[in-house]
């Protein structure tokens, strides 16, 4: 296999990663509104309190959606998306072993923050590595696609999950199956390979500074000294 074709391919296997991100986040919106009337009934909710299962993930992702985008520009985008899918899986076990109401709608806003500290980083890096054109439009086609099938998803599994598992599955089901399968540690290693062959690729002349260095042969002229142009790697895209 050409290097050219190795580096396709492990484009798109970091895009897989990232996509199972994305997914996982959308689909936590939608998972617990059919599950409300079981978790209400374990957990003691009221009336006016049980909503807040799903509005305190919604607020929190709505809320910290752009302090995460930006966020992720200062301070790198594959450290901030690590962070908080790290944020977000123990999130998830711990709403998922939730006993009282108040403890499970502080782990369902923890959720939310971060979803929304993902998200952003996961598309930057997205759009970043593939270059401009067919390649990622296919990519972004793909991911929109992606976020309305986990809407859908989460409606059905949540039904089927309640009813045949348990409500505690709902949550803690994604974070064991993080670790189980190795998608966060996957992850890591993945989009910083991507990073890395990134930077190499889009090097251009801009990035290349004029350094004046001795050369390892004499010199032609006497007084004067080669000058040779040293290409230096650009700043990672994540």
């Amino acid at each position: 296999m050409s290097t050219a074709s190795k580096r396709e391919v492990h484009r798109w296997r970091a895009f897989a990663v990232l996509a199972v991100c994305y997914f996982m986040a959308i689909v936590d919106f939608t998972i617990v509104n059919v599950a409300l009337p079981t978790i209400g009934r374990k957990l003691h909710f009221s009336e006016s309190n049980l909503q807040w299962v799903v509005t305190a993930y919604a607020l929190t992702f709505g809320g910290f959606l752009l302090l995460g985008g930006r966020a992720a520009d200062l301070l790198g985008r594959r450290r901030i998306m690590m962070v908080g899918l790290g944020l977000f899986t123990a999130a998830s076990l711990g709403a998922g072993l939730a006993t009282s109401a108040g403890f499970l709608i502080a782990m369902r806003a923890l959720q939310g923050l971060g979803a929304a500290v993902v998200l952003p980083a996961a598309l930057s890096i997205v759009t970043n590595m593939f270059s401009e054109g067919a390649e990622r439009n296919k990519a972004l086609g793909a991911w929109g696609a992606i976020g309305g099938t986990g809407a859908t998803v989460g409606l059905i599994a949540g039904g089927l999950v309640t009813r045949y598992v348990g409500w505690q599955y709902i949550r803690s089901g994604r974070s064991r199956c993080c670790w189980r399968d190795g998608s966060f540690p996957r992850a890591a290693w993945l989009v910083c390979g991507v990073g890395s062959t990134r930077s190499v690729r889009s090097a251009s002349p801009a990035d290349c500074l004029l350094s004046s260095t001795r050369s390892r042969t004499p010199p032609r002229s006497a007084g004067r000294r080669p000058v040779r142009w040293r290409c230096l790697p650009r700043r990672r895209c994540c």
